[in-house]
């Protein structure tokens, strides 16, 4: 027993260090109620395009594998934070976007059971529930609103039954399972992307160009602020810097004699406004001549008849 052990162990090592340094990204995935056919489903899903390979395994096994291939590329050492609970990994060359889609869209309905914390909101709608009047008392435990119609319970309102982070009761779990209501879905939890040596949440994968300019832009204008509050220069500053310098050599030209080319016209302008505003209106009306200067359309003249020869006494 302890030899296929060991060997199962020196397999294990193997595959984990060759997927370590064959593919470039790793997606580390949570496994929490899912089942081995539902596992086998998205190996499936990812043995073509996407291309993934899935490798589960012990916390314990996949540290000290990852410590040893480490030794080698000391990148991998900031892998092993993400290696706690009840993990595997997704090893891809691909798109990990692709790979993320192709992973999330492998979920199977299930059942509330006792204990577990609700992933999403849960709604009990509001309408008939086809229960007898004898079982109010799953109602009444919870604080839900009923009446009888027709001998049988009716629910007056939509009830907000369980908030992402509630623990699912044994109250929640009778009632859902009576009104045959599955509200959760399971599959693999999408919990990290490690690339080149650093890790990031996946939510990083749904960034558009648009979106990644528009945060640049906006740290751009704070590093700005913050180097003109303090004085510091820095290129998200030298615009701004440059504009303000303008201004006061401006200013400066326009309180005293000195000048230079740039300035030259504003002076002109505070001397003699009335030149400039005389100007513009007979450039206007130099303009309009031939901006209203079109090609008349020719007058069609009718057409003269023909004379073919003949005369009205012949």
């Amino acid at each position: 027993m302890s030899r296929e052990y060991s060997q199962r162990k020196q397999d294990y090592f193997a595959q984990l260090t060759g997927y370590l340094n064959d593919y470039k990204s790793v997606i580390i995935v949570g496994a929490d109620n899912v089942g081995s056919n539902q596992l086998q489903r998205v190996r499936i899903l990812l043995r073509n395009n996407p291309k993934g390979y899935i490798l589960m395994g012990k916390n314990t096994m996949a540290r000290n594998c990852i410590r040893k291939a480490a030794q080698e590329n000391p990148k991998l050492e900031k892998l092993l934070p993400l290696v706690q609970g009840n993990m595997g990994f997704v090893f891809t060359n691909d798109d990990p976007k692709v790979v993320r889609d192709t992973i999330a869209s492998c979920k199977v309905p299930a059942a509330a059971r006792a204990g577990v914390i609700s992933p999403v909101d849960v709604h009990v709608p509001a309408g008939p529930t086809g229960m007898d009047p004898s079982q109010t008392a799953f109602f009444q435990a919870l604080n839900i609103a009923t009446k009888i119609v027709k001998g049988a319970i009716e629910i007056i309102n939509p009830v907000h039954l369980l908030k992402p982070g509630d623990k699912v009761g044994n109250s929640e779990v009778a009632l859902l399972a009576k009104l045959n209501i599955r509200p959760f879905a399971f599959g693999l939890a999408i919990l990290a992307v490690f690339e080149d040596g650093s890790s990031y949440d996946p939510s990083v994968l749904d960034l558009t160009a648009d979106a990644l300019l528009a945060k640049f832009f906006s740290a751009s204008s704070k590093v700005a602020a913050i180097s003109l509050a303090t004085g510091y220069p820095t290129l998200a500053s030298l615009p701004h810097l440059m504009g303000n310098g303008w201004m006061k050599m401006l200013s400066i030209c326009l309180a005293t004699e000195i000048t230079f080319e740039k300035a030259q016209k504003f002076k002109d302008f505070l001397k003699n406004p009335g030149a400039f505003a005389a100007a513009a209106p007979a450039a206007a009306a130099a303009a309009a001549p031939a901006a209203a200067k079109k090609e008349e359309p020719k007058k069609e003249e009718p057409e003269e008849e023909a004379d073919m020869g003949f005369s009205l006494f012949d």
